[in-house]
């Protein structure tokens, strides 16, 4: 499946940008060739005799810019500038563009060679002193702007995403020494055999004993806590170990799209960066968010094991439908169960009386514990593992060296898998179909009561770390960061995590090129993650 959606992720990001280019060409949206005027304020006197290089600010009045551009800004355009004269009246103009200027220059400026700069041409009609001018200017020709922005978009994030592998080498090489230290000396056989009774009912086909356990567990403890430089590590292992009990390599087995679902869903009981993002942007209470994405990732990790679970046994054979409910009749009912609790818990005002009862449990309380657990841990493994190899006479150095040798290669063989998935996604983004698609959805997420100013970060989630950082970033200092709007795409940040780029790593470091329904299961957890975080926004907030 993941190579029809790859497919479909490229064409449509092509598609949606050779429309859009087509579209603006016709109607000539950048105006090619035409003169709008302008007013030129310089640093130094002019002197229309001698040809020189002038510093100073083209301004543009707001109806004269409206008109032009078929735009609606409120104030006067006004950029720095830099002017040469000629004595044939060919003067050249340069504009800085920053995040300032007006959207329509800003987007010139991106395929004009520099993101911060449009060239064009200046016909000076009257000079009003020796510092004023009044003029005519004709900006650089533009054409195909989405087609060009999905070549520089595509390249760049080509490197990026080899960037991206080799800044895991160092932490892969050193979780993966702790790793096999860890391993030799039993310790993680018996962090495994602890939590038989969970890891049993979610991996049924992987023995209680099996390395890979212990490599689970490590993964979805690290995640939980926020240590995403130790979990991708661990996680990377784990799919390495229930690869070698793979009987059909190159094809996911129920275990992995099992743990790819729990990975997606990205239950983290402190959403670290989204708080950060909220204070600084100055929230009055930035761990807000902690309990509505606690609620959200949980919705989403009970959605992505449930649909896990229930898509390993398809196709079902003719005549079988009645058995295959029967012998599902656990999951439906734990399923249903745990979200009548959680509806319960919330929409009966349970968890405030909970609190009122126990008022030493609160937001800020319960962060300060995490934060001091999650800034021990890292050290605390380290010291575990290696002290606890050392107790049982393994040759902690050795191991470790041994086991660190894996990390490089690892990091180097996901890059292929990474380059392939975040490009698609940035063609997606460049070419404009995220925007089509927002503007496809807005009429289901206005009947569920989604603002639409939301929905772009709930699309992003998925696809991009860094993208969805930066829609959370900008929505939140457009809309405030205390209001509905801020508070709800702050816990769809907490809620889910960036299913492609999990599945693009996790996979490629073991090569799975059939993922089955790894896909749909991480995908579903992002729409439970979406619909528990807006309820619970809702139903506190709104």
């Amino acid at each position: 499946m993941l190579n029809y959606v790859w497919i479909a992720i490229l064409f449509l990001g092509i598609g949606a940008a050779l429309s859009t280019d087509i579209i603006d060409q016709s109607g000539n949206k950048y105006q090619n060739g035409n003169a709008v005027t302008a007013y030129v304020e310089l640093n130094e006197s002019f002197d229309k005799a001698k040809p020189k290089t002038y510093d100073g600010t083209l301004k543009i009045k707001a109806p004269d810019f409206n008109a032009f551009y078929k735009k609606n800004v409120a104030q006067d355009v006004s950029v720095p500038a830099k002017i040469t004269t000629t004595k044939d009246g060919k003067n050249t103009l340069f504009l800085k563009i920053d995040k300032s200027a007006p959207d329509v220059w800003q987007d010139m400026a991106k395929v004009s060679g520099k993101d911060d700069d449009l060239s064009g041409q200046l016909f000076i009609r009257d000079v009003k002193d020796d510092k004023h001018l009044s003029a005519q200017i004709i900006c650089e020709d533009v054409s195909f702007l989405k087609l060009r922005e999905i070549t520089n978009s595509s390249l760049n994030t080509a490197g990026s995403a080899v960037n991206i592998a080799l800044g895991l080498i160092g932490v892969m090489t050193l979780w993966l020494g702790l790793m096999k230290v860890a391993e030799e000396a039993g310790l993680i056989r018996i962090i495994a055999k602890a939590l038989t009774p969970v890891t049993k009912r979610l991996f049924p086909d992987v023995p209680s004993d099996h390395p890979a356990m212990g490599a689970i567990i490590m993964n979805i403890s690290a995640n939980m806590l926020g240590l995403s430089n130790a979990a991708t590590p661990f996680g990377l292992k784990a799919m390495e170990e229930l690869d070698s009990i793979n009987p059909e390599k190159g094809t996911a087995t129920n275990a992995m799209c099992t743990f790819l679902a729990i990975n997606t869903a990205g239950m983290t009981l402190i959403p670290a960066t989204a708080i950060a993002i909220r204070a600084a942007a100055g929230s009055s209470d930035p761990a807000i968010i902690i309990g509505t994405s606690l609620f959200g990732s949980a919705c989403a990790t009970i959605v992505g094991i449930t649909s896990a679970k229930i898509l390993e046994k398809f196709p079902i054979q003719g005549g079988e439908f009645t058995l295959w409910l029967k012998q599902n009749l656990k999951i439906f009912g734990t399923f249903f169960g745990i979200v009548a609790l959680l509806f319960l818990f919330f929409t009966t005002g349970l968890h405030k009386t909970i609190g009122a009862a126990l008022p030493f449990i609160n937001a800020s309380l319960f962060k300060a514990v995490i934060q001091v657990i999650s800034t021990l841990a890292i050290p605390l493994l380290i010291a575990v593992f290696v002290g606890y190899g050392a107790i049982k006479k393994v040759k902690v150095y050795e191991k470790f060296i041994e086991g660190a040798k894996e990390g490089f290669n690892v990091a180097v063989r996901i890059i292929p898998y990474l380059v392939a998935m975040l490009v698609a996604i940035s063609i997606f983004r460049a070419g404009g179909a995220m925007d089509w698609l927002i503007y496809i959805l807005h009429p289901f997420t206005a009947f569920i009561g989604m603002p639409t100013e939301a929905l772009p970060m709930a699309l992003m989630r998925p696809l991009s770390g860094s993208g969805s950082l930066g829609i959370m970033a900008e929505t939140i200092s457009v809309h405030g960061v205390d209001t509905f709007i801020g508070i709800l795409t702050s816990t769809f940040y907490g809620s889910s995590e960036t299913t492609f780029y999990v599945l693009a790593v996790y996979f490629g470091s073991v090569n799975i090129k059939k993922t089955r329904h790894a896909l749909p299961a991480g995908l579903l957890a992002d729409v439970a993650g979406v619909f528990g975080a807006l309820f619970i926004v809702k139903m506190l907030f709104g």
